[in-house]
């Protein structure tokens, strides 16, 4: 069936599965940007990907929501040792990932990284409150019709991935 002829049935065409570069830079840069300013390492960025599939990428997951002139999610997604280890560089001691300040930590750092992000976008957006998930092979929901790209991040501190699933909103 032809998109014309969809349209024609009532069921209009699904846009194209592809995503705006203008939209992902902002989260590397922001991701250099906290690494490297408030815990003190260095992270290397490796190519941006499709994901596939709603699992999370590691086994914590900091989750903030866009609203405004975007809509979707961001994730950071950590390996529970790279976790460990950045918590313990940012409250300068070792924490209990059961511990709630284990928790906050893993919400400010994604909060740091959406909000570094949300200000080099060049669009009106509110972010929410994080959202921290804890557990071998959670999974995420999403944007339907909207593709996730995984940002492969690698750290002296072990390896995290940076998942975008953004939209711009449609103007009324």
């Amino acid at each position: 069936m032809t998109a014309a002829a969809e349209t024609e049935t009532g069921t209009p065409p699904q846009p194209p599965r592809r995503f705006e570069t203008t939209m992902i830079l902002p989260f590397i840069n922001s991701t250099m940007h906290v690494f490297s300013s408030l815990v003190g390492i260095k992270p290397e960025i490796a190519k941006p990907r499709l994901k596939e599939g709603s699992g999370a990428s590691f086994d914590v997951s900091g989750i903030i929501g866009f609203s405004g002139e975007i809509l979707g999610s961001v994730v950071v997604s950590l390996q529970l040792q790279t976790a460990k280890k950045l918590v313990a560089s940012l409250l300068g001691s070792e924490v209990d990932p059961t511990s709630p300040d284990f928790a906050d930590a893993i919400g400010e750092l994604t909060n740091m990284i959406a909000g570094g992000a949300k200000t080099n976008l060049g669009v009106i957006a509110n972010i929410t409150v994080p959202v921290v998930v804890i557990g071998a092979a959670h999974t995420i929901a999403r944007l339907s019709g909207v593709p996730c790209i995984v940002i492969p991040c690698h750290t002296p501190a072990g390896d995290l991935a940076i998942e975008v699933n953004i939209k711009p909103a449609i103007k009324k």
